[in-house]
């Protein structure tokens, strides 16, 4: 009976022992594991960008004066030379009972004038013709002796004195008339006399395109020099993108730019014409400053896969900064330092085993991995630090 008790308590200490070392036993992290391929791996620098047409033609008036409404609308196709809009004279100011009562008086102060005028005339012509007859007789009176030179000289002087101021009378009519007339016009064409317009100044199309903003679409006053429309060809598009300086840096003249998220199907290729020697401040959403450069780019895709594009439509540019085709890679995120270099967790029959690699370029979700890690093996994602060399894990 003994026996059986030590027995008895014998199994149920073996048990105890073996329930409590599976309990305090090292349990498997779960991990997600990612394997290790070969594929086509690009470095690349991402912004937003937005389309520009490259030849813009902002037409203004070339006078100031009373613009006419526009007939045509944003989108409508132009020839070179088509007239776009009229131009007429500013219209005249409205008199106001003063300025009227001045004007009249002005007009009959013209008329008087020119009344004075004509009275000057007939006293003008009276002495050249008294005068001319002098002169016939006094000449006759010369050619016989009678009379000396000097008295024939005299009268032919006052002769052409006469004349003169016959004609200086003339002039001054034709100036009092005129002056009438321009004292007559400020009564005659204020703007509460409906008048049409004498003269009309045509606005004509510097090219052939289509009308991409009116500026000034209804009928007023401009001045001139004034912006009307702005015109262009919308199949000659460029892309600029706004990139950080420390990425232009990177882009230089030609360098291969992809299209993505614009709207179409497929990407869109391009290449890069210029990149802007200056750059400018910008604040971002966050409230940082930073230093932004303008990069050109002109598509290299067919204009059938881009034509429904236009003018400030946004496009993601993605610019490639080096491209290889068969390329062995990691996620980025399975990555993480180790020493003085970088190290991966492979997945080795449901044990975790410390890879120390050799990373090449990266681009932010992925890193070529130049030794260390094989096609295919399992590299564990977000290590952290519960996982350690040797650590049996289980997968997500």
């Amino acid at each position: 009976m003994k026996w059986k008790r030590w027995f008895g308590i014998g199994i149920l200490s073996v048990l105890t022992a073996l329930a409590i070392g599976y309990g305090y036993r090292r349990q498997p992290v779960l991990v997600e594991t990612v394997k290790a391929k070969r594929g086509l791996f690009r470095v690349t620098v991402e912004e937003e960008g937005r389309t520009r047409v490259t030849d813009r033609y902002l037409v203004s008036a070339p006078v100031g004066g009373f613009a006419r409404r526009l007939q045509y609308k944003v989108g409508d196709a132009v020839r070179r030379g088509q007239v776009l809009l009229h131009l007429e004279p500013q219209r005249s100011s409205v008199l106001d009972s003063r300025t009227r009562a001045e004007a009249k008086a002005r007009v009959q102060a013209a008329e008087a004038a020119l009344q004075l005028s004509k009275e000057q005339k007939r006293s003008a012509q009276a002495d050249a013709e008294y005068w001319a007859g002098q002169l016939d007789r006094i000449e006759k009176l010369y050619q016989s002796g009678d009379l000396p030179k000097e008295k024939y000289d005299q009268a032919v002087t006052e002769a052409s004195r006469a004349r003169a101021g016959l004609a200086s009378a003339e002039q001054a009519i034709l100036q009092a008339q005129s002056n009438l007339r321009a004292q007559q016009a400020v009564l005659a064409h204020s703007a509460a006399v409906s008048t049409p317009a004498a003269e009309l100044v045509a606005v004509p199309s510097p090219v052939d395109g289509r009308i991409l903003k009116v500026i000034h679409e209804s009928e007023g006053v401009i001045q001139a020099g004034a912006p009307l429309i702005e015109i262009a060809d919308a199949r000659s598009l460029e892309v600029v993108v706004e990139l950080l300086s420390a990425d232009a840096v990177k882009v230089r003249p030609g360098t291969p730019v992809l299209f993505d998220r614009w709207g179409g199907e497929t990407p869109l290729e391009g290449k890069v014409r210029r990149v802007e020697p200056t750059a400018f401040t910008k604040i971002s959403a966050l409230g940082v400053e930073e230093q932004r450069v303008l990069v050109i780019v002109d598509f290299t895709s067919p204009s059938e896969l881009w034509e429904r594009l236009g003018d400030a439509y946004r496009v993601e540019a993605s610019f490639i900064l080096w491209e290889q085709p068969d390329v062995l890679q990691v996620p980025a995120s399975a990555l993480f330092r180790y020493q003085e270099g970088w190290a991966v967790f492979v997945a080795e029959a449901g044990v975790a085993r410390r890879r120390v690699v050799e990373v090449g370029k990266r681009n932010g979700l992925f890193a070529q991995i130049i030794s260390g890690v094989s096609q295919d093996e399992s590299v564990i994602t977000h290590p952290d630090e519960t996982i350690d060399d040797g650590s049996p894990v289980k997968f997500r």
